[in-house]
C-alpha cells in the first residue's frame, strides 16, 4: 500500500507541476483589465481631441464668414422641393456691410454663379453653370443679363432672378469673393484642373489636359475669357475643372489626414465668405456627413442650356437660353431627378 500510495502521490506531483499555477495566469488577467481600460482611455482621448478639433473649425470658420442679412427675395417664391439647392456666387469683391447689420450687397459683379442640387438620397451633387451673360428676365427690370442683378440688387435680386428662370427655391445662399478662390488653392496645396486646350493669360501658360496650380495660377485658370474664340463657354468648363479639382483636393488622403490643412482650408475659405443665416456650420457639417460617401466622380458638372449667342444693338454680347430644354431642367430639379435629365440631355 505504501509503494501505491507513493506512486500515486508521485504522480499527483508531476501533474501539479505540469499545471500552470494560478499566479502565472494571474500577469494576463491584469493585462486584459489594463488593455481594455487603455482602449477606453484612448478612445476618449480622441473623442476629446475630434471635439476640440471641429470645435477650432467652427470657431474658425465663424471668425472668418459673414452673414448676409435678408439675403431671399420678399413675396411669393417656388415652394419647397425634394433635394436642397445652394446657390453659389462668385464675385468681384466681398460683400460690404450695411450700417444696420450684416452684408446685403456689393458694388462688384458676380461673375460666376453655380446651384448646386443635392439630391435627397445624397448620392451625388450636381453642380449647374449659368453663364454670365445669360439674358434672362430680371425681376423689376425686365430684360437683361442674369449677372446685372447682382449690381442692381445684391444677393436678393440675384436668388429671385435664379429662382423666376428655374422656378426652384433657394435654399441657402454662398458668396465668395474671387480671391478666395486662390487661398483656397494654397490651402490644399495646390489643385489639380482638367483644361481642354492649351493657352495663355496673364503671365500663365496652361496646357491641354492636366495642370497643377498654386492659388495665383487657379485665379487666372477660373476668371480668363479672352483668350478663347467662345469666351464664356470655356470659361464655365474652367470653372467646373475647378471646382473637380477642389474636390478632389479635400477628398484627397494627403488632406483627409492632415488636420493642419484642414483646418488652412477652412479659415481661407470663411476669410472671403459670405452666407446666409442657415448656413451654419452646424449645418454644413449636418449635410457634409450626409454626403459621406460621396467620391470625387460623383460630383456631375453641367450648363444651363443655350441656344447660341447674339449681340444687341448697342454692341452688348449675349446668351440666349433654350426655353424649352429650361423648363424640362426645372421640372427635373423640382422632382428630385436632375440624372434622368441629364442622361436625355447629355452636354
Amino acid at each position: 500500500m505504501s509503494e501505491r500510495r507513493a506512486a500515486r502521490a508521485a504522480a499527483e506531483q508531476a501533474e501539479r507541476a505540469a499545471r500552470p499555477p494560478l499566479r502565472r495566469r494571474r500577469p494576463f488577467l491584469v493585462a486584459l483589465v489594463a488593455t481594455l481600460g487603455s482602449l477606453v482611455g484612448i478612445a476618449t482621448v480622441i473623442a476629446v481631441v475630434a471635439s476640440v478639433f471641429v470645435g477650432g473649425l467652427a470657431r474658425s470658420f465663424d471668425a472668418g464668414r459673414e452673414v448676409i442679412r435678408e439675403p431671399f427675395p420678399a413675396g411669393t417664391r417656388p415652394v419647397d422641393s425634394d433635394g436642397e439647392n445652394i446657390l453659389l456666387i462668385g464675385s468681384d469683391s466681398r460683400a460690404q456691410g450695411d450700417p444696420d447689420g450684416g452684408p446685403t450687397r456689393t458694388d462688384g459683379r458676380s461673375d460666376t454663379l453655380m446651384l448646386a442640387h443635392v439630391p435627397a438620397d445624397h448620392r451625388a451633387v450636381y453642380l449647374m453653370s449659368i453663364m454670365r451673360d445669360s439674358w434672362v428676365d430680371v425681376p423689376g427690370h425686365g430684360r437683361a443679363k442674369i449677372n446685372a442683378a447682382y449690381s442692381w440688387g445684391g444677393v436678393p435680386l440675384t436668388v429671385q432672378t435664379v429662382e423666376h428662370l428655374l422656378d426652384v427655391r433657394v435654399d441657402h445662399v454662398a458668396e465668395i469673393d474671387f480671391a478666395g478662390f486662390r487661398d483656397m488653392t494654397n490651402a490644399l496645396g495646390g489643385v489639380t484642373v482638367d483644361s481642354s486646350q492649351a493657352f495663355s493669360a496673364r503671365g500663365h501658360e496652361f496646357t491641354a489636359g492636366a495642370n497643377r496650380l498654386d492659388g495665383d495660377a487657379a485665379l487666372v485658370f477660373v476668371r480668363e475669357r479672352y483668350a478663347f474664340a467662345d469666351a464664356d463657354h470655356t470659361r464655365v468648363r474652367n470653372q467646373q475643372a475647378f471646382m473637380h479639382g477642389v474636390v478632389d483636393g479635400l477628398l484627397s488622403r494627403g488632406t483627409t489626414t492632415d488636420p493642419e490643412r484642414i483646418q488652412d482650408f477652412v479659415a481661407a475659405t470663411s476669410e472671403y465668405l459670405s452666407v446666409d443665416a442657415g448656413l451654419s456650420f452646424a449645418r454644413l457639417v449636418e449635410l457634409g456627413w450626409s454626403l459621406r460617401n460621396v467620391r470625387a466622380d460623383d460630383l456631375v458638372t453641367f450648363t444651363v442650356p443655350t441656344a447660341g449667342s447674339g449681340t444687341l444693338p448697342d454692341g452688348q454680347s449675349i446668351v440666349t437660353l433654350n426655353d424649352l430644354e429650361v423648363t424640362s431642367l426645372s421640372q427635373a430639379l423640382r422632382s428630385d431627378d436632375v440624372a434622368a435629365w441629364l442622361t436625355d440631355h447629355p452636354q
